[in-house]
């Protein structure tokens, strides 16, 4: 297992350890060719050869900018990846990378050495003899002769082009200029672009805002405007995607891909690598903001007895992966190292780490969310509009839920049978009474946003109609459903899961929180944190779900405070406030002002 506590992750050095410690256990996972990494067991819905090509280039976001920056610790891997890379493009060798067709998955893993040659033409191009070049050139340009998704896909294709431009190989540049429009079409304004069809999360970030900055990076001379334009949005955004961190550098478990991790922070490694600083982020707060992001996960318990990265998010996990998560997927990650290309003496090193100081409460309409924090910016909590696009695994779970937390994280469903499989926290779920399966929010037929409360109008299944809204004060939040349904129905209303092991740890099925379940509310607390639910109208009695191992992102065992009910065919009103808290602090009771916050719904 890889062991990071004696790295304090502030210093550029420390950064070029880190990158060492987790390359390092990469080498044995190398095929004999060294063109393929196996890090695992485990598919993706493309085949092993496809995944084993993947492994390999993704530890090159690292190396890449450790061999910008002129890290000697690079060299020693470099010799293996270079070899590597000579024989997955040369089509006479065993490990060839093969031809690749239509929405390949290879064309993702083509960005990095596209990168590599824009960056470092010196080893990716000139320090090969012609016959690699040849075949190189060949392997990479299969990705402007097949067609690619509409999405962040495109930026691999444009990332390969500027590599062939850098190096003096044709380039379509009627292709390239069509690609970077599309690209620049996806952007909707206040920093965010969305991606196909409509998502707006994470990878507005590390997919659109990480690329243009790299292409800012290498291409400002050349298209200045468009670069221009790339800098001044990434700029917007800055400020905005900083609320969604806390202070000890947690990002919000919101979205897919939350497998890639640490990537949460390569928006700011690129913004350096651009240049870029934006109203109350300066250097401090942008090395901040990346550092402590990077200081909590390499804390986390994210690698296999080996150390190599696992798939899942705050633990190994397989329950909330998606189909394209194969072994090596997580290395992705490695994106935040593009820090290392800076110099010693470049601005973002030399400055003091600086805290961002963030709003209490910030609306982002873009994105649908509106984001709090308690006052010692211990938690971000975020509630949400949805953003469903019927695309990804537990997109319910990923996009719906009613708040999602950097300190709870939030669950995915094993099975809609029973509550304890359902695992439905910042849920209301509802089933037809005595049989049926539960459902929960899937997509708004209707919903609005303000500084004050957000608003849906939601149909769990036919015959069910839901006018939802949701009203935070502090580290509370009211939740009031007004729902008509046609026949009798059982419902279950869950707060934010806590861990249920002793500080934390497991080792035994000693409960160190303290579980309360009452006629009108439910909690449990400890050293992980505080969740409670109380009912103010409309629920039947409180409970605490022991539930499925392995369906909370951020630790395997949790429990769930909730609330139960039972509702009778016409219209019915529910109304809960949910408390959540970092620390052990439970209260007794809804304090009165939010009492009359509900009231006011």
């Amino acid at each position: 297992m890889n062991n990071f506590s004696d790295n304090p992750l502030r210093t550029r050095q420390d950064l070029v350890n880190a990158a060492v410690r987790l390359l390092t256990p990469l080498v044995p996972c190398l095929t004999p060719g060294k063109a393929r990494m196996i890090v695992g067991e485990g598919s993706a819905h493309y085949p092993e050869d496809v995944a084993g090509m993947e492994g390999f280039s993704r530890a090159l976001w690292a190396l890449v900018p450790m061999m910008i920056g002129r890290c000697p610790e690079a060299e020693p891997f470099w010799a293996l990846w270079r070899e590597g890379l000579i024989h997955g493009t040369d089509p006479a060798h065993p490990e060839y990378w093969g031809d690749i067709g239509d929405f390949d998955q290879r064309m993702v893993e083509m960005a990095v050495i596209g990168t590599g040659l824009c960056f470092l033409p010196d080893r990716f191009w000139t320090a090969l003899k012609r016959t690699e070049q040849e075949n190189l050139y060949a392997w990479l340009d299969q990705i402007n002769h097949y067609d690619m998704p509409k999405n962040n896909w495109r930026f691999f294709r444009i990332l390969v082009n500027i590599g062939f431009l850098r190096v003096g190989k044709p380039v379509d540049e009627a292709r390239l200029r069509e690609d970077l429009d599309m690209m620049e079409g996806h952007y909707v304004g206040d920093g965010w672009y969305f991606d196909y069809p409509t998502k707006r999360d994470y990878y507005t970030l590390w997919g659109f805002h990480f690329y243009s900055l790299v292409y800012a990076a290498a291409m400002g001379k050349q298209d200045p405007e468009r670069c221009a334009r790339f800098l001044e949005r990434a700029r917007i955004i800055a400020p905005r995607f900083a609320c969604w961190f806390d202070r000890e550098g947690r990002g919000l478990p919101y979205g897919r891909s939350l497998t890639y991790r640490f990537a949460q922070s390569s928006f700011f490694s690129a913004l350096a690598l651009a240049g870029v600083t934006a109203p109350g982020l300066g250097w401090g707060e942008i090395k901040n903001l990346v550092l402590s992001n990077l200081r909590f996960w390499l804390g986390m318990p994210i690698f296999d007895r080996g150390g190599a990265l696992t798939v899942g998010y705050g633990y190994p996990n397989l329950c909330a992966a998606e189909g394209y998560n194969a072994p090596g997927s997580p290395y992705w990650a490695l994106k935040t190292f593009f820090l290392l290309a800076l110099p010693e003496d470049h601005p973002f090193w030399q400055a003091a780490e600086t805290p961002f100081d963030p709003p209490r409460r910030f609306l982002d309409e873009q994105v649908r969310l509106l984001l709090t924090r308690d006052a010692e910016n211990r938690q971000v909590v975020a509630y949400t509009a949805g953003n469903h696009a019927w695309e990804h695994m537990h997109e319910d779970e990923k996009y719906e839920k009613f708040a999602y937390s950097t300190q709870f994280a939030f669950s995915v469903t094993k099975e809609a049978t029973t509550l304890e499989k359902g695992a439905f926290d910042s849920m209301l779920a509802l089933k037809r009474a005595g049989r049926d399966l539960w459902h929960v929010r899937s997509g708004c037929d209707a919903f609005s946003l303000s500084g004050e409360a957000v608003r849906f109008t939601w149909q769990p299944m036919e015959g069910v109609r839901i006018d939802t809204v949701i009203a935070p004060l502090g580290m509370w939040h009211v939740r009031k459903h007004v729902i008509r349904t046609d026949c009798a129905l059982e419902g279950a209303e869950g707060a934010f899961q806590v861990c249920r092991d002793w500080a934390g740890e497991r080792p035994c099925d000693r409960i160190a929180s303290c579980v309360q379940a009452f006629a009108r509310s439910a909690a449990v607390h400890g050293a992980k944190g505080t969740s409670a639910i109380f009912a103010l109208r409309g629920y039947d009695q409180g409970t605490v779900i022991k539930t499925e191992p392995n369906t909370n992102l951020m630790v395997p065992r949790a429990m769930l405070p909730t609330l139960l009910t039972h509702l009778r065919p016409g219209e019915t009103t529910l109304i809960c406030a949910v408390y959540t808290d970092a620390g052990d602090f439970c209260p007794a009771s809804v304090p009165k002002e939010v009492e009359n916050l509900a009231e006011s719904l």
